[in-house]
């Protein structure tokens, strides 16, 4: 990575990427992966060096194994075993499980993590990537799309100095106001969730076991609120602001303590950050125009209910760069950039819909409405499983196991699927199979062991094709279907149709 005092004028890129945040360094990573000339921007001096984000999953980490910083971030991550969901008078309503083993991804299913010290990790791995340019203190001001590439104008806010550069897409990882969007010209659908609450971050100065590792939602009319445990020390404790409450005055130290009251006090923590954020659920309805696209919170933004937020943007750069990356090599037509947008917004509009639900729980405020809820769901006690949805129409056969996401199996001397897979299309096939002229853009990779054995008699086949971002293309049940597969891989795309 090259970090100069001064950009080149007319210097040209295969890729900028607007924004420089976890979404924004997980794009400018895999495309670096892929061998594109990145541009990375970002306005800001430095990371921001307070806590945001909280939780990602196993999804997320294969992204990160990939990327190839998992194993670093392992020491630092908390790994969850989930939320429970109380009502009013401490009773039990929902109970949302995690397994703290790891699962068939290879990995956990929740992590909780500190957000700064991921953006380190993968602001140090671009450091070592070649081909990468990272601008700080450089903001972009205007975009002009041209026929095989887009202007841009910035500046160097450190020096006042205006600047040219152009690349032949641009892709906004600019946050919830972005920039980007803002020139592609599209708008949010609002999906009908805006509420205010105060989120507030401490550290432990001693030991707190009682506290408890389950995040716990306090569906308490009189002040709805949430318990999540961070990794080490750290805590955070979310409250719903009433109608009325001054943000201001409620973000006050001696507020704040009022609120914690319950749990701790001063003599048990430090606080580290308290901030105060209108949760809001909006989908955008374009996420791409010619040369320009958008990812991250500048495409969707959702309720934390889940914990998807950001785990939803690195699906974004996941399921992006290795699109760019065969328009750019020439190997697929731009229509291929157009399953960005119809893959990726049915799948995170599922998870935001559902945050969306659990905060209809959560945040109920009149007290009749929450008996009668705590009455219904006690009377009908459920346990809450994460969805796994299944990509929108796209790179991939859609029925089955297709378009969701697929297993990561151990392979022979202990090697994982995804490290001998690289961010590559990977063919998965039985070890008797005999496969010749294999497209050289497609890992064969043999099902030498158990556990990957196991995984194709599960799924009824003898191969299957996992793309780049480790979601299922499609199966062969026989060694003559493996052609189909593979020549469905060379198109990209194209839709294959189900068999």
């Amino acid at each position: 990575m090259n970090i100069t005092p001064s950009l080149p004028l007319n210097d040209r890129y295969d890729v900028a990427v607007i924004g420089i945040g976890p979404v924004g360094a997980t794009l400018a990573n895999l495309l670096a992966l892929r061998g594109l000339r990145v541009l990375a921007l970002d306005r800001e001096p430095d990371i921001y060096q307070l806590p945001r984000a909280i939780q990602f999953d196993g999804e997320c980490m294969r992204v990160f194994q990939t990327i190839g910083i998992a194993d670093q971030l392992m020491p630092g991550l908390f790994v969850a075993p989930g939320m429970k969901f109380l009502g009013a008078d401490g009773s039990l309503l929902l109970d949302w499980q995690r397994s703290t083993e790891r699962g068939p991804q290879a990995w956990h299913p929740s992590y909780r993590f500190h957000q700064p010290t991921l953006e380190r990790a993968l602001r140090a791995r671009l450091a070592e990537q070649a081909g990468v340019d990272l601008r700080l203190r450089h903001e972009v001001f205007s975009v002009e799309e041209g026929a095989n590439d887009v202007a841009l104008r910035l500046e160097d806010t450190a020096s006042g100095r205006l600047l040219r550069a152009s690349a032949r897409y641009v892709v906004g990882c600019d946050g919830a106001r972005s920039t980007v969007r803002r020139f592609i010209g599209t708008e949010l659908e609002d999906l009908r969730s805006h509420e205010r609450w105060l989120v507030v971050d401490v550290i432990l100065r001693r030991d707190r076991p009682d506290l408890g590792d389950h995040a716990v939602q306090y569906c308490d009319p009189a002040r709805p609120a949430t318990y999540v445990r961070g990794p080490g020390d750290r805590r955070r404790w979310e409250f719903m602001l009433l109608a009325g409450e001054d943000a201001a005055v409620m973000s006050r130290p001696e507020s704040i303590w009022q609120l914690l009251s319950r749990w701790i006090t001063p003599d048990d923590a430090v606080l580290e950050r308290p901030a105060v954020y209108t949760f809001h659920s909006v989908v955008a309805k374009g996420w791409r125009s010619g040369r320009l696209l958008i990812a991250g919170d500048a495409a969707h933004q959702t309720p934390p209910f889940m914990g998807q937020g950001m785990a939803a943007g690195i699906r974004d750069a996941s399921n992006l760069a290795w699109k760019l990356a065969d328009v750019i090599a020439g190997d697929a037509g731009e229509e291929l950039l157009d399953t960005y947008e119809s893959e990726r917004s049915p799948h995170v509009r599922e998870f935001i819909e559902t945050a969306v639900r659990l905060g209809g729980v959560i945040q109920t405020q009149d007290p009749e409405d929450a008996r009668r809820r705590d009455r219904e769901m006690l009377a009908n006690p459920q346990v809450f499983a994460t969805p796994q949805p299944r990509l929108g129409p796209g790179v991939h056969a859609g029925g089955g196991p297709a378009g969701l996401i697929g297993e990561q199996p151990v392979l022979a001397e202990g090697m994982l699927f995804d490290d001998k897979a690289g961010y590559a299309f990977a063919l998965l096939v039985d070890s008797t199979w005999d496969i010749a002229g294999a497209d050289p853009r497609v890992q064969l990779i043999r099902a030498d062991t158990p556990g990957a054995r196991d995984w194709l008699r599960r799924l009824g086949a003898g191969a299957v094709l996992l793309r780049p971002d480790r979601y299922v293309a499609g199966l062969a049940a026989a060694p003559q279907d493996v052609k189909r597969l593979l020549q469905f891989a060379a198109v990209l795309c194209e839709q294959l149709a189900p068999a």
